[in-house]
């Protein structure tokens, strides 16, 4: 079980989060999640243990009963879950929703 929000991470590692899901129209338009500033400055705290390069947090992330594994991306001094069409259909995730997520680092 995680963490409540905007404390440090369980023994496990997990982190949890809640935000509003947004669209970004970039190269790769997709649907995200912004990481809440108080995980993300703990992120950025480890993040040079557990990136593979470029910024980039491999994660184990979990939406209401649906796990996946994805990349954070650095955004703006915080970091943004990208949010599978998979996962968003399998939890009934649209734009504007807020919605609670447990990352686990490194994952």
């Amino acid at each position: 079980m995680a963490s409540p929000p905007g404390s440090g991470p369980d023994d496990d590692g997990s982190l949890l989060g809640t935000g509003s899901v947004i669209y970004w129209r970039g190269p790769a338009p997709f649907y995200y999640l912004r990481v809440p500033d108080d995980v993300a400055a703990y992120i950025h705290d480890v993040a040079s243990q557990v990136t593979y390069g470029w910024g980039v947090i491999p994660v184990t992330a979990t939406v209401g009963g649906t796990s996946f594994t994805t990349s954070l991306f650095p955004k703006d001094g915080g970091y943004l879950v990208p949010l599978k069409d998979a996962v968003r259909r399998a939890e009934g995730i649209e734009l504007d929703d807020e919605i609670t997520v447990e990352l686990e680092l490194g994952r």
